[in-house]
């Protein structure tokens, strides 16, 4: 047998919904039994099937995603930016430790001078006259 004969070569099958030969009921008729003819070899396609989501997948997906729309909209509707941050202009005399005392009396010292620090991007903990501090809450 050479090779184009084996591509043409096919096989038999029983079709589906026709019965099936093997166990069929013997109140059926021969004419109801069918043997059909199926491609083999190279001639077959592989068959592609895209991806399949049932009822309960789509709706757990479209539950999900609702959720997380939600969430992330109740995020920004409550969680948004608030009043300013209050501003305090640095006078005379005056030093970070100082400012941080009067303005964050709730935060011991050293952490609310850590704050102003982050909160105004300094490098050190010295200040001059008519610098612009904002201060954190806390």
């Amino acid at each position: 047998m050479n090779r184009h004969e084996e591509d043409q070569m096919t096989a038999l099958t029983a079709a589906p919904g026709h019965g099936s030969p093997i166990g069929a009921p013997a109140s059926r008729s021969a004419r109801s039994r069918h043997l059909v003819s199926v491609p083999t070899g190279e001639a077959v396609r592989p068959r592609v099937t895209g991806l399949r989501i049932t009822r309960r997948g789509r709706l757990a997906m479209t539950t999900t995603t609702l959720a997380v729309a939600s969430i992330a909209g109740a995020g920004m509707a409550f969680g948004g930016p608030g009043a300013d941050a209050p501003e305090v202009t640095v006078e005379r005399g005056q030093t970070l430790s100082s400012i941080a005392e009067a303005e964050m009396a709730g935060v011991p010292t050293h952490e609310a001078v850590t704050q102003i620090q982050v909160a105004n991007d300094l490098t050190s903990s010295h200040v001059h006259v008519g610098q612009t501090l904002t201060i954190p809450t806390p």
